[in-house]
């Protein structure tokens, strides 16, 4: 087949002199751009289609000097009747065609948002809907941005909006504006020009579905994500205008709610104006779904939107206002997550919304909701423990500078924890999402040891879906690599804080009705204690008589019966009743045993269980637990082989230390005494249920600084813990 044959508008020289010769700046110039619409319309239309779409041909035309004759050419079409018609009242002005006047060809539509307005002719309306579109794809660079705005081409379009109410026209100056006002400075000229009115006119004005429609999610960030989209996309053939148009409305409602004209998009209503700002009813705060991104702020919190020119009440443009705005265009890029999810930042945003001296600014909190619900921002947060630091400084009240000795807040928890929780959810929605999980997975397995360490400790508070936290944490070995990392060096100020909250949190995953290890509520004089069979012998007429006594280091004689005690242990058993020499004496020596450590040993030898003998060696809270006669006494239980009283004297330990009078301190110093059953016994008073999040912390702090470098009994004990399972092994069989 013969290749197509050349033609003229393949040549980008000849699209520029037609493009140039109708804007006036060439030979031929000063012509209506209507009277010579044949030329001129094919260059439009090989610019639009294919020079500026070819790879770097945006770049080409700018170099090439298209964008003056551009805006040229658009300056002479909004100059083709600049004054508006007084249909009436309030009527919206037009444009009429200054090459004829109205004809059989004109075209006869009118916008359905001003009815008495007449559209412009045909020729006039396709030669701004090529130029525009033309401009708006090349606005989608910055290089262009900047030189529209230095050739002073953001007046054309407000003026073309103002006049031309055709709503293909209308969509594509809005678009152009849009891409425009991704740069400060140009944001700034379109406030002064006076287009936000025009913009809320046209919204509100439009009566397409396809462009109002929401988007011993229907919120602000995502519908600022759909405006970058509009933003790049081209519009295509005339024979499908819906689409464009329903691309280029969302990107004007999400412009307006970022620059703070609207806090949504029900707020915008057509007797709405920057200066008047009326309050709606307010709305009850919507709960969100899984499965659906929530961008709603806490009830309390919101504020409508505002300009820089209207009441400081509504939102006072505060001496942290540029640094917000900034802020907020760097949230708004494809993936801010380099700039804005790292730890200083998030530590200085949620410095401000918490410690702000009035409500603080709308602004800052769509920017934590935007960067929340972005999903190029998942790992981000994962990596920088960016989600534990929305929980614990939102919703548990702890900041960086709370720990570990608290500081005075102001007094807005509720509100914080409401937009903590929000924000969390918006991370689950994400981490539940196919992209989520394909990210998390990645970061867990194949990941550096600080990502990976990372992954598993955020997990708790981003996954809900048992599928997929028990794959991650529990066959995939999450769990024990977060336990491991305990005694290595803490990659993060807040890292145990981090550690201990995520562990309770997984722990109600695993299982939701766990009761504490000890019935801390009940008073120990209030337990009440067994009968006392050793007591009795050893009063003036002992009953029944001790045909023993056992001789201690101190010479105190403690009596004692033989069968009792060689019936109670295999060890007093060959003592007593072999062929040792203790056999044959009756006053037996016990080494190493001080009198408070031998009187439990005593009662057990003779069947006290229960009568409150083990509780005598035990020291008071606070009183160091390691080369106590507690100590002593489990050494002989277990010397001794009576794991009754060991376990027993166990019990003791945790009722007094790890009881009501006992603190986040005492779980250390339980834990040295490096007995499994006691650092059974610390792991669950850490992660109980209803435990205050910051003395969990301080336990678990105590006991990685007890566990030293050994961590297999501290990870051992937390492990069972977390996954439910008793001392004596039951439990569920989950391999991890």
């Amino acid at each position: 087949m013969a290749a197509a044959k050349p033609t003229l508008t393949d040549s980008l020289s000849f699209c520029l002199a037609q493009l140039t010769a109708a804007a006036g700046e060439g030979p031929g110039g000063g012509k209506d751009p209507a009277s010579n619409e044949t030329p001129l319309g094919r260059a439009l239309l090989a610019l639009r289609t294919r020079h500026i779409k070819a790879a770097g041909g945006i770049e080409r035309f700018r170099a090439r000097g298209g964008l003056r004759p551009l805006l040229a050419l658009l300056r002479r079409a909004a100059a083709a009747d600049p004054a508006p018609s007084q249909a009436g009242s309030g009527s919206a002005p037009s444009v009429a065609s200054a090459a004829s006047g109205p004809s059989p060809s004109s075209d006869s539509t009118h916008s359905a948002g001003s009815p008495s307005t007449p559209s412009p002719p045909v020729r006039l309306r396709k030669t701004l809907d090529l130029a525009l579109s033309i401009l708006a794809n090349c606005c989608t660079e910055g290089a262009c941005r900047a030189e529209v705005r230095r050739l002073g081409g953001i007046l054309p379009l407000v003026t073309i909006l103002q006049c031309v109410k055709t709503d293909s026209i209308q969509n594509r100056t809005a678009r152009a504006l849009g891409n425009l006002a991704m740069e400060p400075e140009s944001c700034g000229d379109i406030h002064s020009a006076g287009a936000v009115p025009l913009l809320v006119e046209s919204l509100t004005a439009c009566q397409d579905s396809q462009c109002l429609q929401s988007v011993l999610c229907g919120e602000a960030g995502d519908e600022e994500e759909e405006g970058r989209e509009a933003a790049s996309w081209d519009f295509p053939e005339e024979r499908t205008p819906e689409r464009a148009e329903a691309g280029s409305f969302r990107s004007l409602r999400s412009w307006l709610i970022s620059e703070g004209y609207a806090a949504g998009p029900g707020d915008i209503s057509p007797d709405w104006s920057p200066e008047r700002c009326p309050l709606p009813e307010p709305a009850e705060p919507v709960s969100p779904t899984p499965g659906q991104t929530s961008l709603q702020t806490p009830r309390t919190l919101r504020t409508q939107g505002r300009s820089p020119a209207a009441s400081a009440a509504e939102e006072p443009w505060g001496r942290e206002g540029p640094a917000l705005l900034l802020l907020s265009r760097f949230s708004q890029a494809p993936d801010p997550s380099g700039a804005l999810v790292t730890g200083p930042a998030l530590c200085g945003l949620l410095a401000y919304v918490t410690g702000a001296p009035g409500p603080p600014s709308p602004r800052a909190l769509r920017i934590l909701a935007r960067l929340t619900c972005n999903p190029a921002c998942l790992e981000a947060f994962v990596r920088s423990y960016g989600a534990a630091l929305l929980r614990a400084w939102l919703v548990l009240g702890v900041a960086p500078d709370d720990w570990p000795a608290p500081r005075a807040r102001p007094a807005l928890r509720s509100q914080h924890r409401e937009l903590g929780e929000m924000l969390l959810q918006n991370l689950t929605v994400q981490a539940e999402s196919p992209f989520g999980v394909g990210a998390l997975t990645h970061l867990l397995l194949s990941g550096s040891s600080e990502e990976r360490v990372a992954c598993a400790l955020t997990l708790p508070f981003i996954c809900r879906k048992p599928s997929l936290w028990r794959r991650l944490l529990l066959d995939q070995g999450g769990l024990r690599l977060l336990l491991t990392a305990l005694t290595r060096p803490a990659p993060h100020p807040l890292f145990l804080f981090f550690a201990a909250d995520s562990l309770s949190c997984l722990q109600g995953l695993v299982s939701p009705t766990v009761s504490p290890a000890f019935p801390p509520a009940v008073p120990l004089d209030l337990d009440p204690p067994s009968p006392c069979l050793y007591e009795p012998m050893l009063g003036p007429a002992p009953v029944p008589a001790p045909d023993l006594h056992f001789l201690l280091d101190s010479g105190l004689q403690l009596p004692a019966q033989r069968a009792a005690s060689a019936m109670a242990s295999p060890f007093f058993r060959a003592l007593l009743s072999g062929s040792f020499a203790e056999a044959q004496m009756n006053l037996v020596p016990l080494r190493g045993l001080s009198p408070s450590a031998a009187w439990p040993i005593l009662h057990h030898l003779h069947g006290c269980r229960g009568c409150g003998a083990a509780l005598g060696p035990v020291p008071p809270p606070g009183q160091p637990l390691l080369g106590s006669e507690a100590e002593e006494a489990l050494e002989a239980a277990g010397r001794f082989l009576l794991p009754g009283l060991e376990e027993e004297l166990e019990e003791a330990v945790g009722r007094i230390h790890l009881g009501p009078q006992g603190g986040p301190e005492s779980v250390g110093e339980v834990f040295r005494l490096g007995r499994p059953r006691l650092a059974a016994h610390c792991a669950r008073w850490t992660l109980g249920p209803g435990q205050c999040p910051r003395k969990r912390a301080l336990a678990l702090v105590g006991l990685v600084e007890a566990a030293g470098e050994e961590a297999g009994l501290l990870t051992e004990a937390l492990l069972a813990v977390v996954m439910g399972i008793e001392s004596d092994g039951k439990g569920p069989s989950l391999d991890c």
